[in-house]
């Protein structure tokens, strides 16, 4: 009988085909509402089944058809037409600090795209395309850009997508590899067109220490998906990773919430939507987020940055000594910094640091073996680093050094030394 039943709007789309049995077939508009279609098949059922041509079994055969088709029709109809759409629950406060957050921060994040150039090899013809890419946050009206040093490390060119959705080509104004850092001048011509699009985020370097638990937002591009937002948790504090440049970062950020491929260089803000870190690494072995992320904590990158745009580089505190690495010290049972040369004219060659050398038969000499400095047990390289990354040029370290079995004390001058 029936041929098509759907719906649209507030009526239903209908036909009933013509029966040569039933002398009262309906004839139904293609809007006609639910409510009139039951109607109509009750009462036209009732009044055929008042037609005394007709034998009581037919009668009762058609009724029950007519009513079980009114209520077919009916349970279809509520089916295709809710009689109302369900309320969206209110946001919750947590919600909205979230929502907040994403909003006033999303327009700051930018996508960094790591140009290279290749050499066609049939037509000879040079080509950019990308090689790599990462994420970055804008740092001042003037366009400068925050990243990690090895989004954009070796690259031959560097695009910048905006929050309007278009690329920028920008430059490379300085790095601080030993913190995995870079900063980027977006093109003057895109800054001075584009100002309204230029929308700083703030660093915030808090005297009080950041609380593991303390909820944590993280925006980037991963696998090129821009404009992702991920929620965590502070996992860990003062952590260390090993930068780019072989030297450890301490003091990092250990975060819950997922960074993957594309993510580095963004930033982590916290629920002010301060920028507290860089997302720069995640412990993986797939390669793929596992829970664990590490940002680089706002108040160096502060420091970095804003050695970067003043100078074009960082100055660091520094010895003026090349040293063993920490596995060599180790196998020959030494505990501590084993120097193995001063560089003529540095702070530890004024000083009289000795180096390394060999006898007049060949023999290994050992040098220094810094132990100490300022009162600090020093075993390693990361010990030395920790130690040197809380200090300022020109300050004077006592050093306790091990020299022929001999403990001494020497003051040393801190020198400077690019990063």
């Amino acid at each position: 009988m029936w041929s098509r039943a759907s719906s649209r709007g507030k009526g239903i789309c209908t036909q009933v085909k013509h029966c040569k049995h039933h002398p009262h077939a309906l004839e139904i508009s293609r809007r006609t509402s639910y409510h009139k279609l039951v109607n109509l098949t009750c009462v036209r059922a009732y009044k055929w089944e008042a037609d005394e041509s007709k034998g009581a079994d037919a009668r009762s055969s058609m009724t029950t058809a007519a009513l079980a088709l009114a209520l077919t029709v009916q349970a279809a109809v509520e089916l295709a037409c809710p009689s109302h759409a369900l309320a969206r629950p209110k946001l919750t406060p947590d919600e909205r600090v979230t929502i907040d957050v994403y909003k006033k921060a999303t327009p700051s994040v930018v996508n960094i795209a790591n140009m290279t150039t290749r050499r066609d090899a049939f037509t000879t013809s040079l080509t950019e395309s990308p090689q790599g890419q990462g994420s970055g946050f804008i740092f001042d009206k003037e366009g400068h850009v925050v990243t990690n040093f090895h989004v954009i490390a070796e690259a031959a060119d560097i695009k910048v997508t905006l929050s309007d959705g278009n690329e920028y080509k920008a430059s490379l104004v300085g790095v601080d590899n030993q913190k995995d850092i870079a900063v980027l001048q977006v093109e003057e011509q895109a800054s001075k067109e584009n100002k309204d699009l230029l929308k700083p985020l703030k660093i915030c370097d808090y005297s009080t220490p950041l609380q593991v638990g303390q909820k944590v937002f993280a925006i980037g591009n991963p696998f090129g998906l821009d404009q992702t937002l991920t929620v965590g948790v502070v996992s860990g504090t003062g952590r260390e990773i090993t930068g780019v440049s072989g030297r450890p970062i301490q003091d990092v950020i250990q975060t819950d919430a997922a960074i993957n491929p594309g993510n580095s260089g963004g930033p982590l803000l916290d629920t002010s939507g301060c920028v507290i870190g860089i997302n720069t690494a995640i412990y993986s072995t797939s390669g793929a987020n596992a829970g664990v992320g590490f940002a680089i904590p706002g108040g160096v990158v502060q420091s970095s940055v804003k050695q970067i745009i003043s100078f074009g580089k960082v100055v660091r505190p520094a010895l003026g000594i090349a040293f063993a690495p920490d596995q060599s010290s180790e196998q020959l049972g030494v505990q501590g910094i084993m120097v193995l040369n001063a560089k003529e004219g540095g702070p530890a060659f004024k000083a009289g640091l000795q180096g390394t050398s060999r006898d007049e038969f060949g023999r290994l000499v050992l040098g220094d073996i810094i132990t100490g400095i300022n009162g600090k047990k020093i075993k390693n390289s990361s010990d030395l680093y920790r130690v040197l990354d809380r200090c300022k040029v020109g300050d004077s370290l006592d050093m306790e050094v091990l020299r022929a079995s001999a403990r001494e004390h020497i003051q040393v001058v801190l020198g400077a030394s690019d990063a």
